[in-house]
């Protein structure tokens, strides 16, 4: 059942709603005719047009309508609630409107579609076009009210809370201000406003809690007066509703130190007028504020009252103290105990039995399907072994008590030392076969079938006879050609070789680098003498390097700027190529800034500080206001030519 309707999409006013399908239609088809095209072609663009747009037309109507729910399709209560707070008559009326303009929509298209049919020249066809999408929008324009209408209910709808008719639920009501509030926030995490005046709470509150693992919601009603029906505004209607349609266990608040403006027979006549809407419902009566007053304390005809609503049915008094705390856990745990029965007990009465014809209920059923097993020759007493029966207390200054595993870790070596012995306690067939090696199973074979357990000393047997062989040189053969039989053994054995190897240096060096400590980077520096040795070596003049090394340039030179203004420099480049040197200059003007925009067009400090306190100054407002600036990002919206620009004469440029 579909409780929330927080995923109903935003209805757009009668404008929004033109501006969005002509500016789909002209996207999609775009005008591509022309005064030379034959008639058919031109007749057949405009018609695609006249029924893209109804199409879009009805497409964006029937969204709004399966939005929102149908009154006749969901729970009663909600169906109560909706028609209290927005008027079931005017909320139908509205979807009646959509409904009604989207069928005016399909036959104004099914008309001009006909006319364009039989269209004779461009003029004519663009005008009838031009009539079909005008009435259409004219319809459009029409809904500016029920539009408008079901925007708000779409608002109104995603704020209200989701309330699940078929849980297990506590619903509080009573008279206001009598505490209502303040008990769902002490058994649950809602954020309800409690404050000393009546009527603060003005729509239905929805808390959850758990106990004994279930989940349960409570639902703080607004406050209601004893009145009659017809004279009770929307906030009492909510309650009312409430209480007439959900499942749940009643909690009538009362406050019999009445702090909350009325009286005690007040309060005793609003249940009596209320009560019909408890048939088949868990009713209790939670005194509240017995911190101020008990019920004892109350005179004879007060206790009367109270006394006349716990005789009259199966309702439970329950007192509590929403400021001190006291007793809400028991009437919260009283309640779902007694809610939880009563759910168990109607689940056990409905069904039928297997034949269909008497309903029995779902506990016959079960029942049906139960066999209890007896013995067959009398009854079989309870047996108790003899060893369970002899067996002795454990005590540890027993020398002969039966030794425990703490005790034999303790004999040998204690924790950390001692590792316990699993196996020893399997139940096999055969003790020998308790400290058997495990099967590895691979692709459904036990691996171990295929392990030779001497495969090592085999084949460093066959290796030491290998040698013995290429050493009184078996293999030096002196036919030119050699057997390929043979050729293709050695070949193989010394892949193998090979293979051994690299394993075994694998093997070698993840050894020898686990426990490496890392390279420290004063240990990764070189020294200047070795980098003037390899310069040397590679026939470089490492002088200008060792100098910049020993005086290096301040304030930001760098060597390569000394270098643009050593005169020998100048005269290297000016003997090289002029394109090399060209591109060196541009390569230098791209890598310096052209200007420092911190002080550009500031002629010193003080003109610099200035324009600094101005600029503070100018965005002490934008940032007080929360709005752009001047350095703030902004991006126009990108909307359609003929959306933002002025009237135009017909047969101009209009696209639509």
């Amino acid at each position: 059942m579909k409780t929330t309707w927080k995923d109903i999409p935003p209805v757009p006013t009668s404008q929004e709603f033109i501006d969005i399908v002509l500016s789909r239609t002209q996207r999609q088809l775009p005008t591509q005719i022309r005064p030379g095209f034959k008639i058919s072609r031109i007749r057949a663009f405009y018609t695609r047009k006249v029924k893209y747009t109804q199409e879009t037309f009805c497409e964006k109507f029937q969204a709004i309508l399966d939005g929102f729910p149908r009154l006749q399709d969901i729970h009663p209560f909600h169906r109560d609630l909706m028609n209290t707070l927005y008027d079931a008559d005017h909320f139908r009326i509205a979807l009646g409107q959509i409904s009604t303009a989207k069928h005016l929509v399909e036959s104004v298209s099914r008309d001009y579609v006909r006319l364009i049919k039989y269209g004779q020249s461009l003029y004519q066809c663009k005008q009838l076009k031009r009539a079909a999408l005008g009435r259409m929008a004219t319809i459009c324009k029409r809904l500016k009210d029920p539009l408008l209408y079901l925007e708000q209910v779409r608002q109104h709808l995603g704020r209200l809370p989701s309330i699940d008719p078929n849980t297990r639920t506590l619903l509080i009501c009573g008279y206001p201000n009598v505490g209502k509030s303040s008990f769902l926030r002490s058994v649950t995490r809602a954020d309800v406003e409690v404050q000393p005046y009546a009527f603060t709470t003005k729509s239905l509150y929805v808390g959850h809690f758990d106990y004994k693992y279930l989940r349960f919601q409570a639902i703080d009603t607004p406050g209601i007066l004893d009145h009659p029906l017809e004279e009770m505004n929307t906030i009492e209607m909510q309650s009312i509703t409430a209480i007439a349609h959900l499942r749940s266990a009643i909690l009538y608040f009362m406050d019999v130190s009445e702090q909350c403006g009325y009286s005690v027979a007040d309060q005793v006549k609003l249940f009596h007028s209320i009560k019909p809407l408890f048939a088949n419902k868990i009713v209790f009566l939670v005194i509240n504020k017995i911190d101020v007053k008990r019920p004892e304390d109350l005179d004879s005809e007060a206790q009367e009252m109270i006394s006349s609503i716990l005789k009259q049915g199966n309702v439970e008094m329950l007192q509590l103290s929403c400021a001190t705390t006291e007793g809400v856990t028991h009437v919260k745990n009283t309640a779902c105990d007694r809610l939880i029965a009563e759910r168990v007990a109607q689940k056990l009465k409905t069904g039928t039995n297997s034949s269909g014809a008497t309903p029995t209920g779902r506990l016959g059923e079960i029942l049906a399907r139960i066999h209890v097993a007896q013995p067959i020759n009398g009854v079989r007493e309870a047996y108790i072994p003899e060893a369970a029966k002899n067996h002795k207390k454990y005590d540890k200054d027993d020398p002969n008590r039966p030794k425990l595993e703490r005790d034999i870790e303790a004999e040998n070596g204690g924790p950390g030392v001692y590792n316990i012995d699993l196996r020893k306690n399997y139940l096999l067939a055969n003790d020998e076969w308790k400290y058997d090696k495990m099967p590895e199973i691979f692709n459904g074979k036990n691996v171990y079938d295929y392990v030779d357990p001497d495969i090592e000393a085999k084949l460093a047997a066959l290796e030491e006879e290998e040698e013995k062989l290429e050493a009184e040189g078996f293999y030096d053969s002196d036919d030119s050609v050699e057997d390929a039989e043979d050729a293709e053994i050695r070949m193989k054995a010394e892949l193998i070789r090979e293979k051994r190897a690299l394993m075994r240096n694998e093997a070698r060096l993840r050894k020898s680098l686990k426990n490496r400590a890392l390279i420290p980077r004063s240990a990764k520096a070189k020294k200047l003498s070795e980098m003037q040795k390899a310069l040397d070596e590679a026939g470089y003049d490492a002088d200008a390097v060792a100098a910049h090394a020993q005086d290096p340039p301040t304030r930001g030179r760098t060597l390569t700027r000394e270098a643009d203004n050593d005169p020998d420099a100048m005269d290297i480049d000016s003997t090289s190529n002029p394109r090399e040197a060209i591109a060196r200059a541009k390569s230098r003007a791209r890598s310096q800034a052209a200007t420092n925009r911190l002080t550009d067009g500031v002629p010193d400090a003080t003109a610099r500080t200035k324009a600094e306190r101005l600029q503070k100054l100018a965005q002490k407002k934008m940032n007080r206001m929360a709005r752009q600036g001047e350095a703030d990002r902004h991006q126009t919206a990108s909307l359609p030519k003929h959306l933002f620009s002025g009237k135009r004469g017909i047969g101009k440029t209009q696209r639509r």
